[in-house]
């Protein structure tokens, strides 16, 4: 059951992925020009901000799956109980301060946001904080039952709500825009729809999963333990944020939220990428939890680390091969014009970051192995690192300089040491992985020299054009890296659930 529940909550998440990239392909031109540039970037500058708030959860989420994980091995149920009991109490607390502080924040928007906002922009960012903080503190108790749903490995049902959400997202906040509500509207029907969803997580997690909830017997000890656990966590959260946040309010301090629109378009193409690598790796989060916690062998987990490693990797080299040699004509007819520079942020933030995307399922064996301290302390510096670049990169280059001060971070930090680090301290054959990476080398050879031939003699910018070689050059991509960098279990992947579909249809 655990296997089909990993293999539909895969398949599920990439039908989730393909949804939400069909609505936003259809959705976002419709917003952009309903919202137009200056009230998107406003709308994007402001949930930058209050998701800085965000951290405040501490990384006790990413401690839930362990520690359940640890009891569900030894079948201590009343253990679990009060492990539900405990992050309740505790991300109740937590999502309370969330709220008094982003309300706190929302009194000071002029300091904040800086003197590029106009009088009118000011006012209306202080009131979608004010939504936006508000829908976060309803978040934090909810990370209690998502976090079991995962634990459980009921991928399925998630995934299935997931999608839900995906396809009526659009239908909710489009009347809003439609009605001149702009931005606060958006941010109000948002903010309802994640509240239902999150009444549906509780409810399932209750009816269905038989969650207990015990309030006694909460050991001060075990709290201790997770939060030296969840700590290095947290660290890696305010990095995360400072690395794909501070971009947007650098630009919002100089530049203004025009600057903030051209980057936010990027970033949301950057978001469907990463999205779309850790669709994979999150699948297999409780049985990295669970393999170590019954038997650590770095053997193992350096082939499960590279199993999981090249199949993301064949899916992101078609993605980022593809925007490479489509990416301007496509942004270009999506987001329209004044995005150019889109185009070049987008490849800015989207090279750099394949190199941890590719390898994100090592994050989890080093949290399971209570080996990350090493990695949060590495993202401090880069978090910094990328503060000290941006600022001057921004003033003069904008958005573009912007994203360049990240790009450099992240390959010193993910691209260099933190390969280095699981080589040498966690125990994966980091020079095995990357040997089997170079594999991929020969099929992507077709595609390169097919999509280099149709940027230079094919007019790209009419949309019939960009469509149909768009479509050649995935089916290249795809018969060149089926015969010269797949292996048979790979390939088998593929086969076995075509044939089963197949099979079926004969019957």
């Amino acid at each position: 059951m655990v296997i089909n529940e990993r293999k539909a909550g895969a398949t599920l998440t990439y039908i989730n992925l393909a949804l939400g990239f069909l609505v936003s392909l259809i959705y976002t031109p419709i917003l952009l020009r309903l919202l137009g540039q200056s009230e998107y970037g406003l709308y994007n500058l402001v949930s930058s901000v209050v998701s800085y708030l965000g951290v405040l959860n501490f990384g006790f989420g990413s401690a839930y799956v362990r520690y359940f994980s640890r009891y569900r091995v030894n079948e201590e149920k009343d253990e679990i109980a009060t492990l539900n009991g405990m992050f309740l109490i505790v991300f109740s607390l937590l999502g309370l301060i969330a709220v008094i502080a982003g309300f706190i924040l929302a009194q000071y928007t002029n300091v904040i946001f800086g003197e590029e906002l106009t009088a009118v922009e000011s006012i209306k960012a202080k009131h979608l904080m004010y939504i936006l903080v508000i829908n976060l503190g309803f978040s934090f108790p909810s990370i209690v039952f998502t976090s079991y749903i995962t634990a459980n490995e009921r991928f399925t049902f998630h995934k299935i709500i997931q999608l839900i959400k995906t396809a009526t997202s659009p239908f909710i906040t489009l009347p809003a825009l439609l009605l001149g509500f702009e931005s606060v509207g958006v941010a109000i029907s948002t903010s309802i729809l994640n509240l239902v969803i999150e009444i549906i997580y509780a409810v399932y997690c209750f009816n269905k999963l038989e969650m207990r909830f015990s309030f006694k017997k909460m050991e001060s000890g075990l709290m201790k333990e997770m939060s030296v656990f969840s700590f290095y966590i947290f660290i890696n959260m305010v990095v995360d944020q400072i690395n794909w946040n501070v971009d947007k309010f650098l630009i919002g301090r100089f530049q203004g939220t025009v600057g903030v629109a051209v980057y936010s378009v990027a970033s949301t193409l950057n978001n469907y990428y990463s999205q779309i690598s850790t669709a994979i790796s999150n699948v297999f989060i409780p049985r990295v939890h669970i393999m170590i916690a019954e038997n650590d062998d770095d053997s193992v987990l350096t082939q499960l680390f590279t199993r999981i490693g090249r199949i993301q990797f064949a899916i992101l080299a078609l993605i980022m091969s593809g925007y490479i040699f489509f990416g301007k004509p496509f942004i270009l007819k999506w987001a329209g014009s004044g995005y150019q520079d889109s185009y070049y942020v987008g490849l800015l933030l989207l090279l750099p970051v394949t190199i941890p995307l590719i390898q994100n399922i090592g994050i989890e064996i080093q949290r399971a192995k209570n080996m990350h301290q090493f990695r949060s302390i590495l993202y401090i510096f880069m978090a910094l690192g990328n503060l000290f670049l941006s600022i001057p990169l921004t003033r003069k280059y904008g958005p573009v300089g912007a994203a360049a001060g990240t790009a450099i971070s992240l390959l010193l930090g993910n691209g260099l040491i933190m390969n280095l680090y699981n080589h040498f301290n966690v125990g994966l054959d980091m020079s095995y992985f990357w040997k089997q990476i170079i594999k991929f080398i020969p099929g992507l050879i077709a595609p390169a020299i097919s999509g280099i031939l149709m940027v230079r003699f094919v007019n790209l910018n009419r949309i019939s054009m960009l469509l149909i070689f768009g479509v050649l050059y995935v089916l290249i991509y795809v018969i060149s890296i089926w015969h010269f960098s797949l292996n048979p279990y790979e390939k088998d992947i593929i086969l076995k659930p075509l044939n089963r579909i197949f099979r079926k249809s004969l019957k």
